[in-house]
């Protein structure tokens, strides 16, 4: 009686102390969790380097840490300083003129009158667009000066937590085998099941983000380039709108890049139009079918309704971090359901055609097994 009681006073002693730990590195979380990404990306350069080189981990995890962020985190800083120069520069244009969306806007209306219609029903003035237009601007300007402290805040929060994912990066790279044996120790859910699931984490954060984001990148960067291309404005801004939209399948850059293209028919810009609409179908959305199975694999690709909920309810809940963490909840959710299906409730023969459905990978039947052995 008393070891149980001993027994059951620690357990809920360790609960306590494991919500209190993770309460306390809660706004860390980001941090965390992309440096957990980080790892998963570049773990096999790390076991390379480390089989090659003879120095130890922790200089082949200070080398791939370098990769890292030449590879990743320098890029997208520098995409984010163009982004930031491209919106001034189109906002001067606009302003001056030298944009000139008055007269895309007339044409516009004259060769869609129902444009006129849908503008008065949201109090848009069309005949006065970059009057409205600057108007936006400063609105915006004058919110983001009265938010200023915020802003300073959240940068400051941000170059904490960036600093803060860089050094996790480098122990998790060092003693990330040492950390998940010690994981797999602790669980209480059986080692084989918690092999299974950490490898479906590492598996589905690798292809989400070394699939979905590189042909998400591909896809925005041939947008902007076609866009600079044609003479389009804001091919850097267009491009990142491509990239965000891209992360969500069966909605993708045509979002952008299709509405471009009727614009520049409608304006009478024939030429540009159909070379955008051309460029859009057999570049832009091949590169969808044609590097996603290379990089992703058909083997771990769920089926495009779950993966394209996960996406979206991840970013509804978790922000940005949502397009990596609803795939990886909605792959966890499905490992966690198939294993409890196998151990506890085995498949029959007649099971095949479901668990397709929802795995998109159908088992073989004890039948056809039979008949393999044979």
């Amino acid at each position: 009686m008393t070891k149980k009681l001993e027994d059951g006073s620690f357990l809920i002693l360790l609960v306590a102390v494991s919500i209190g730990f993770g309460m306390m590195i809660m706004p860390f979380f980001s941090a965390i969790f992309w440096a957990a990404v980080l790892v998963i990306l570049f773990s096999p350069l790390h076991r390379f380097l480390t089989s090659k080189l003879n120095q130890g981990p922790s200089v082949s995890a200070l080398i791939s840490l370098v990769a890292s962020l030449l590879i990743v985190v320098i890029p997208v800083s520098l995409i984010v300083a163009m982004l930031g120069v491209e919106l001034a520069d189109l906002y001067q244009g606009i302003k001056s003129g030298d944009i000139p969306v008055q007269v895309w806007v007339d044409k516009l209306k004259s060769a869609i009158p129902v444009v006129q219609e849908l503008a008065e029903r949201f109090d848009i003035d069309l005949a006065n667009i970059n009057k409205q237009l600057s108007s936006a601007a400063l609105a915006a300007s004058k919110v983001f000066a009265s938010q200023a402290v915020s802003v300073g805040q959240e940068y400051v929060n941000f170059l904490i937590n960036f600093v803060l994912m860089l050094y996790l990066t480098f122990f998790f790279l060092r003693d990330g085998d040492s950390l998940i044996q010690l994981m797999i120790r602790a669980l209480p859910l059986g080692d084989d099941r918690e092999r299974h699931l950490l490898g479906k984490f590492a598996e589905v954060s690798r292809a989400v983000v070394k699939g979905n984001l590189v042909v998400a990148t591909v896809q925005g960067a041939l947008g902007g380039i076609i866009f600079g291309i044609l003479g389009l404005p804001g091919a850097v801004l267009w491009g990142v709108v491509m990239v965000i939209l891209s992360l969500l399948p069966a909605v993708g850059s045509a979002l952008v890049w299709g509405p471009a293209a009727a614009f520049l028919l409608i304006s009478g810009q024939y030429v540009s139009g159909i070379i955008l609409v051309l460029f859009g179908i057999f570049v832009i959305g091949l590169v969808d079918n044609v590097l996603r199975p290379i990089l992703v694999g058909r083997d771990t690709k769920m089926p495009d309704f779950m993966v394209l909920l996960s996406t979206l309810g991840g970013i509804g809940l978790f922000g940005l971090n949502g397009f990596v963490i609803g795939p990886i909840l909605a792959a966890l959710f499905l490992a966690f359901w198939q294993i409890f299906m196998d151990e506890f409730n085995p498949a029959s023969d007649e099971d095949g055609a479901a668990e397709l459905l929802i795995t998109g990978d159908k088992k073989p039947t004890a039948a056809e097994s039979d008949g393999a052995e044979s």
